[in-house]
């Protein structure tokens, strides 16, 4: 699956299928919480976090994909990622985009 964050493809002509959306929530577990909590405290990177994120934009890609696959979509335009806070220590990751067919 083609995906771009472009809102066309060049040399190609599109056809708007819809909304291709993927998500997911995802947490570290309470004792790397504690770990990244104190790290805070002397500043640094939080790698757990960055795993967890890293990880979660592959499952939101994925899912987005999937979408998109079963509309009948060649490609995803305008994709983009978008993230949340649902609780302390876990965000939802959204990745999202305009799925489309050739012409």
């Amino acid at each position: 699956m083609l995906i771009t964050t472009t809102n066309d493809i060049p040399g190609k002509e599109i056809e708007v299928l819809g909304v291709a959306q993927g998500s997911t929530v995802q947490s570290v577990n309470a004792f790397k919480d504690i770990g990244a909590s104190f790290k805070n405290l002397v500043g640094g990177e939080l790698k757990k976090y960055n795993e967890m994120l890293a990880n979660a934009r592959d499952l939101a890609t994925q899912r987005m994909i999937e979408c998109a696959q079963t509309m009948g979509a060649d490609a995803i335009v305008a994709m983009r990622y978008a993230s949340s806070s649902v609780a302390q220590g876990a965000a939802e990751i959204m990745a999202f985009g305009t799925a489309v067919k050739f012409k």
